[in-house]
């Protein structure tokens, strides 16, 4: 969402880089570059005027002018201040009195509510606890279907009375339901609207009285900028929302929300949504999206995405293999398969330090059809081949790539890359053997 952004920023602070000492016309020249980008990215002007009068003080007072490194410097500067825009600590969802824990889900309709329902509650049953989702718009009878197939498909209960009952009494009556059964938490997906009108506010407010929730999360599109900042306002004004839900954190508008609303409303932001797949939820770090804004990367985020999907045997197993030379096709397809669960490609690279970057420069192509590609080469072949590439002869190429629908020269990039893989692992293991290398690496994704 912050390309642009992040490209305009590296692109300034470029320029900075190249002078040795800087002055405090050098100063001005930057912070008007970053008063522009931060608007063309939608920000609030108030939050944009604020920001670069606390960069500007900070860079002219003592941090930039006097620096043997100026340019790193004002990088510093301006990560810091970015956190403290977005909130500067991680806010974990509150704890209750005593349980249940109520956690009620407000919005506009098309924000993404039901399916970040959905999302949350899967993302708390992988921390061991027992959600109960609540289906509360009995306006919209497809919120209540939704709903139930998210529920079928992560196999999550659902309560729900259907259209004909009272928001109010559903949300209360689903509360005891999972006090007398030990579900917790409770998450109450209520009614939208396509935009805030009375009834609408004191519904929500009803409900929050009858079940008094441990937080009311407000879920904001994203991509519609300055739009969700005041939708934020309103929500806020009337229940008094405890935290911020933002989907559409993988679309291609300019991210100006994110940037504007806690600093516009002063809630934080909890969880962003980074995709349409049910796991693409993450936690909220104000250090890591600032990182990414500034070409930084997020390391962090990749690794707990990769922690997610391997247990510990499994990642011995693999170290093991590649140290020994038996790392083969099937283990390189399973490492495969595993990376696309964590999301999409280019997603991915955005979290490596300045890769991101480098390929918008170079206008590079990553698509998800790549991994299809060598998906469909290695599915292609035998199983003794997978386990032996280097006895792949020409008739076997050319079987292999009608096979997979791809040419003779994929098959033979494949193999010849793969070939490559496999020296670097066996000249690893080798060091590795001799003490010149930790025994334990981090070798799995």
């Amino acid at each position: 969402m912050f390309e642009s952004l992040s490209d305009r920023l590296n692109e300034t602070f470029g320029r900075l880089n190249k002078k040795g000492r800087l002055t405090e016309a050098d100063v001005d020249d930057a912070m008007r570059e970053v008063r522009r980008a931060l608007l063309e990215a939608d920000v609030n002007f108030k939050v944009v005027k604020d920001f670069v009068a606390k960069v500007r003080a900070r860079a002219v007072g003592q941090d930039v002018l006097r620096s043997l490194t100026p340019a790193q410097t004002a990088i510093g500067i301006v990560n810091e201040e970015l956190i403290n825009v977005l909130g500067r600590e991680r806010e974990d969802l509150l704890a209750p009195v005593r349980p249940p824990q109520i956690l009620m889900m407000v919005g506009l309709n098309g924000a993404g509510k039901t399916t970040h329902t959905g999302k949350l509650a899967l993302h708390l049953r992988k921390q061991g606890r027992s959600p109960l989702m609540v289906a509360a718009d009995v306006y919209r009878p497809a919120a209540i279907n939704q709903l139930q197939a998210l529920g079928k498909q992560i196999d999550m209960p659902v309560y729900e009375e259907g259209t004909g009952r009272n928001p109010v009494d559903i949300a209360a009556n689903a509360v005891r339901y999972a006090q007398e059964r030990g579900l917790n938490p409770v998450i109450v997906d209520t009614a939208g609207r396509l935009q805030i009108d009375e009834r609408l506010m004191q519904e929500l407010v009803d409900i929050r009285d009858r079940i008094n929730p441990t937080e009311i999360l407000l879920v904001a599109d994203a991509m519609t900028g300055q739009e969700a900042v005041g939708v934020a306002e309103a929500f806020n004004a009337r229940l008094n929302v405890t935290g911020l839900v933002l989907t559409k954190m993988d679309g291609d508008a300019r991210g100006g929300a994110a940037l504007s609303i806690r600093a516009v409303t002063g809630v934080p932001i909890k969880f962003i949504g980074t995709g349409e797949k049910l796991d693409a939820l993450e936690p909220f770090y104000p250090e890591r999206l600032a990182g990414r804004i500034l070409g930084m990367g997020d390391v962090l985020s990749l690794v707990e995405k990769a922690q997610e999907l391997t247990d510990e045997k499994d990642a011995q197993r693999l170290q093991d293999r590649m140290l020994k030379g038996h790392f083969d096709l099937e283990d390189f397809l399973d490492q495969l398969q595993k990376i696309k669960k964590m999301g999409p490609l280019n997603q991915l690279l955005e979290m490596i330090p300045g890769v991101g970057a480098q390929l918008r420069q170079a206008k590079a192509e990553i698509s998800d059809d790549d991994y299809k590609q060598i998906e469909g080469i290695i599915h292609s072949m035998t199983p003794w081949e997978r386990r032996h590439p280097e006895r792949i002869g020409g008739s076997r190429r050319r079987r292999i790539a009608r096979g997979s629908g791809t040419r003779g020269s994929d098959v033979n990039q494949l193999l010849t890359q793969f070939k490559q893989m496999q020296t670097m692992m066996n000249q690893m293991g080798r060091m590795a053997k001799k003490g010149k290398l930790p025994k334990n690496l981090p070798f799995d994704i």
